[in-house]
Formats: C-alpha cells, structure tokens, sequence
C-alpha cells in the first residue's frame, strides 16, 4: 500500500501540490488524470523518493519515505520500477544492457543470469531477438516496451508509468495499455500511472485520480468517472474547452 497524506510541492513561488490525499492499494493500478503541467509527474518523483514534499507524509508499506536517509532511498527505490514518458534509454548501450543496466548495479547476478532474465523479460513484452540492437534501431513502440521491460527487470513491487502512450498512434497506444494490464496480472504488482490519456486511463485503472489546482478532487472506478457529474472531471473527459478548466 502508497498513502499519500497532505503533500505539499512548491518550485520557487509556483506551488504545485498544495495538500495531496490518496491511497493506492496492493495490486491495484491506480490512474492519476489531469492536464498537462497539473503536477502529476512531480507526484511520481515524490512517491519514488527522487524529491522531497515541503510537507506532508508519503508511506511505502507503512514505512515514511520522507525520513529515510539516501542509503535507505537507495534501497526502496530497488522495489520500484518506471517506465519514463520518453523511455530515457541510453543510446550507448545495446536493448540488452539497457534492460539489464538495474541488474548489474544491484545484484550479484552473473552475467549469464543477468542475459537470461533480459530475454525472459522481453518477452514477456513482446520483444525476442532484439538484444543487440541500439535505441536508434528501434521504433518507438518499441522503445517503450524496451523501457518496461526495464522496469520489470529486478521483479519490483510497484511500477510508476508517466504518460506510458505519448507519442504513440492509437493501434501502438493500445498495445502498451494491454501490455500493461496483463503485466499487472501476471505479475501481482501495484500500478501508478500518469496520463492526460483518458482513453488509456479506462482501459488499465481499476481506480482513477483526478488531479486539479494541486489537488486530487476526484477518485473512482473508470464507470463512475464516465457517469460523474463532477463538473471539472466532466470538462477533462469530454475535452471541452469551455468549464472551470481554465483554457490558458
């Protein structure tokens, strides 16, 4: 279990969260909407401890992440796995040691072992036989299955995804959303995801968050987010210009 109790988030006079609530139980993706620059990346760094609120408690399985030292960040982020918006794969390195880079900074796994479970994790995202190949090889399909499989690579507890379908066209977009949902299956892990993606939203949440002025205003199921008569959630899911989101 995530609880996020009262966080706050300011960048010089910009002040991003502004008292965030929201539990994310075990083995539930959680799907946190909103528009562009609303804050939801940020919120990500904070769960996986990479910032630090001004104020307010983020727990990890009961344990505050905002009191642990680096030596025991270091560890906790062991269990959490992301999947970046543009993949953030290193062009140097090969598919194989892209995936593999976690593995071999933090176990003791021997490089056989270490090239066994890349190539199981591939496949578990559809990628065989691509190993040797660069970023630059890859289409960005591709690429984003090379980050998830990333992600999953040290077996972690929970995987953050921010904005998983950007820059994807629908069919590809699609085919991360089923990735995604039957990696949760399989895998029993617990799910963040970012995204202005409504169509995604519905299809891997088994909650959504609507994220709005710093504050989660909305949380239910994808029906009860399609029939809410919520008038900030109602703009946002209909893309409408005209409500209380203001368009600027």
């Amino acid at each position: 279990m995530i609880e996020i109790k009262n966080v706050f988030k300011s960048f010089g006079n910009n002040q991003v969260l502004k008292g965030v609530d929201l539990t994310i139980n075990k083995g539930e993706t959680m799907v946190i909407i909103g528009r562009s620059g609303c804050g939801k990346s940020v919120l990500l760094k904070l769960i996986m401890g990479l910032m630090k609120p001004d104020s307010g408690k983020i727990l990890v399985n009961g344990d505050d992440i905002t009191s642990l030292n680096d030596s025991q960040l270091n560890k906790l982020r062991q269990k959490f796995g992301m999947l970046f918006q543009a993949s953030a794969l290193f062009d140097s390195m090969t598919v194989d040691e892209n995936v593999g880079l976690g593995l071999r900074e933090h176990t003791k796994l021997s490089e056989e072992e270490i090239k066994k479970r890349v190539k199981q994790k591939l496949r578990l995202v559809g990628l065989s036989g691509v190993d040797h190949l660069k970023p630059a090889e890859l289409s960005g399909g591709m690429k984003k299955r090379v980050g998830l499989a990333r992600a999953i690579a040290m077996d972690p507890e929970y995987v953050l995804f921010d904005e998983p379908t950007t820059g994807l066209d629908p069919i590809m977009a699609d085919v991360i959303n089923e990735l995604i949902v039957n990696l949760r299956n399989a895998l029993s892990i617990t799910s963040i995801a970012v995204t202005h993606d409504i169509v995604s939203a519905y299809k891997i949440a088994d909650r959504i968050a609507m994220l709005y002025d710093g504050k989660i205003i909305f949380v239910g199921t994808p029906d009860e987010v399609k029939n809410t008569d919520n008038p900030v959630v109602r703009q946002f899911i209909d893309g409408s210009s005209q409500g209380p989101i203001s368009a600027l």
